[in-house]
């Protein structure tokens, strides 16, 4: 029994590379200067060298797998509020009580919102999808200390309802560039959350502003977060605090942006859309950024099966779901700059509807994101 659990164990370590951030960000905070750079070469050039060498991993595990297996997966996400509570909050009060420069401050809490983004909020996007009660609440408060709390209702309502449709915002439409994109669901998405919340509220019989309402509890969380900054640094502290947080909703929606480009499903008519496949999202089996994401890139197994745990998520090849030519580090890279992002990926998306969709001749609407919303859209 012992041996089983210690194999389970050393299955498990490799998902927890994120760990990797802790003494760079110890370092970054011992001298200063641009030693900031370490956690962003890490998340980004180092997984992407490793994904190099160790190529593509397309194993899949056993669906059937018991939960009680899975525990040393599911500990680093359960772990990772505390770790990273104390990598922004520690941080902002060694910040503003030592003598670094303003653009010491601000690279350091760079790299810590490349921590939050890059594996933060890729963690409470799985603790949000559990039943879980105590794996919910880490999710929200993970959530909260980027600012970004009404991801959980935009994702659970809105992204997995309605993806790849022209009612999804997250969903990245043919040829649109990414700073294009990155404005409008800055704006879209909360606005979606709202909408989707109340309309429930209002079917029940309740009020909009009843006290089930999750935007109290989001509004509640965050403006502790902003207190907790202000305590510890004051003004300052709160700027540091909104600074991370922005760099990490960038690097949360440079993944929305690449999981679905140019993705979508086919218009039945009469406000109808098939049903969510494989093929409705990005698939990486690239084995380091997997390790780095906890399996965020088997994005298309995902979307199918979305209370299926990281571990046991499915990786398909390209006869089901298409293909991104490199880990998330390199395609967000190239997503910052669009015209390599069409060079690379618009051609893929072209064959991609010929591969699935040959009957459909006009894509014109579906470019323009033109067709009808989805029957019954919140």
């Amino acid at each position: 029994m012992q041996n089983a659990s210690r194999n389970r164990l050393i299955d498990a370590l490799p998902f927890w590379l994120s760990l990797g951030m802790v003494p760079l960000a110890i370092i970054a905070f011992r001298f200063g200067g641009w030693w900031f750079a370490l956690m962003p070469l890490y998340a980004w050039y180092v997984m992407t060298m490793l994904d190099a060498v160790l190529g593509l991993n397309e194993e899949n595990p056993d669906t059937e797998t018991p939960e009680a297996q899975l525990f040393w997966y599911r500990a680093i996400t359960i772990i990772w509020f505390p770790v990273q509570a104390v990598m922004i909050f520690g941080g902002i009060w060694f910040a503003t009580h030592s003598a670094f420069t303003g653009w010491e401050k601000l690279g350091l809490f760079f790299g810590i919102g490349v921590a939050s983004g890059t594996i933060g909020i890729v963690y409470s996007h799985e603790l949000l999808h559990q039943k879980n009660p105590l794996e919910r609440w880490l999710g929200d408060l993970l959530l909260a200390s980027t600012l970004y709390s009404h991801f959980r209702t935009e994702h659970l309502l809105v992204h997995h309802s309605w993806v790849a449709t022209s009612r999804d915002a997250v969903s990245a439409r043919y040829n649109e560039g990414f700073f294009r994109y990155f404005i409008r669901v800055l704006y879209e998405c909360p606005v979606s959350a709202w909408h989707a919340e109340t309309r429930r509220l209002v079917r029940s019989g309740r009020s909009k502003f009843d006290r089930r309402n999750p935007f109290w509890r989001y509004g509640a969380l965050q403006l502790a977060m902003l207190g907790l900054a202000l305590l510890l640094g004051g003004w300052q502290g709160i700027a540091l605090f909104v600074w991370q947080a922005f760099i990490a909703v960038w690097q949360l929606e440079l993944t929305n942006y690449v999981e679905h480009y140019g993705l979508t499903r086919k218009y039945l008519g009469n406000g109808r859309y098939e049903h969510v496949l494989p093929r409705h999202s990005w698939n990486s089996s690239h084995t380091a950024t997997n390790w780095l994401l906890i399996n965020l890139q088997r994005h298309s197994d995902h979307h199918y099966k979305p209370d299926r745990r990281f571990p046991l998520l499915q990786t398909y090849d390209a006869e089901e779901a298409p293909q991104l030519p490199f880990g998330y580090p390199a395609m967000t890279f190239l997503a910052m700059v669009p015209p390599l992002w069409r060079r690379r990926m618009n051609p893929r998306v072209r064959a991609w509807r010929r591969q699935f969709y040959p009957e459909i001749t006009d894509w014109s609407e579906y470019n323009r994101g033109s067709l009808p919303e989805p029957r019954g859209a919140l």
